[in-house]
């Protein structure tokens, strides 16, 4: 308590915001992010999102304030304001699958499968608002067939968002397809109410000028991250991270407490 009371000093924060929090959550704040305009950035994602303390937890672990945010996209030409701003921020890169667990080589649709079947922990790695349409989504334009990766939702931009995986490298040739997807779901899927439809591509790795030059002249909104699963985990997250066991059991306490 003594501690508590000297990192914030100032009584307008610790009533705004820190006072907001369990007691169980402020703790672990102060032990785990000695700076405090990082630690406040916590405090305010998780009012805003609720989070359980296992969950606060897994975010500063994975290191969500370096990556929240940082997904190259041509939204500031595609979109209006403020929906190109909280699109941005809806998005992150690179996306942790570190729950995947694949055989080298896999293929795209073994990533997906996995992330499907472990859906509760993509959608916590996706973030708050993202509700799942459907695999494979499909779709028919003149007289053929076409299939989506996955499908969401998203409740608080109000549109549709295509994400499309590739286990390779990113290619600028993947964002014509993707272009071509989004075209799709606004004219077949979107309703009159509904915001313009966003793409986002998951690569296995990227290079952020060709990324950049790629998106310059497409005029559907999209973005381009990296995603990173067990195998290519930087060593300072391998040793943090939480196993797949013990996320799910995590997870199966946070639905037992909003049972209760």
């Amino acid at each position: 308590m003594l501690r508590f009371a000297n990192e914030y000093p100032d009584a307008a924060i610790l009533q705004q915001a820190v006072a907001k929090l369990p007691w169980g959550h402020n703790i672990l704040l102060i032990e785990k992010l000695k700076d405090k305009e990082i630690r406040l950035w916590y405090v305010q994602q998780c009012i805003e999102n609720q989070w359980s303390r296992d969950v606060l937890d897994f975010q500063i672990k994975s290191q969500l304030h370096q990556r929240k945010g940082k997904v190259i996209s041509n939204f500031k030409n595609t979109l209006p304001q403020p929906q190109s701003d909280l699109a941005q921020q809806a998005l992150k890169d690179p996306y942790i699958f570190d729950f995947l667990t694949l055989a080298v080589p896999f293929r795209e649709r073994d990533v997906e499968n996995q992330l499907v079947q472990h859906v509760s922990r993509f959608l916590l790695e996706l973030g708050k608002g993202f509700a799942l349409v459907g695999q494979q989504y499909h779709l028919q334009v003149s007289d053929n067939d076409y299939y989506i990766d996955l499908l969401f939702y998203h409740i608080r931009l109000k549109c549709y968002v295509v994400i499309e995986i590739k286990n390779t490298r990113f290619k600028p040739e993947h964002t014509g397809k993707l272009n071509f997807y989004l075209s799709a779901v606004d004219s077949l899927v979107k309703m009159n109410d509904d915001n313009p439809t966003i793409g986002l591509l998951l690569c296995k790795e990227k290079n952020s000028i060709e990324a950049e030059f790629a998106l310059r002249d497409i005029n559907k909104p999209m973005g381009i991250s990296e995603y990173l699963i067990a195998q290519n985990l930087p060593e300072n997250l391998k040793s943090s991270l939480p196993t797949i066991e013990e996320i799910e059991s995590q997870l199966n306490l946070i639905d037992d407490e909003i049972k209760l």
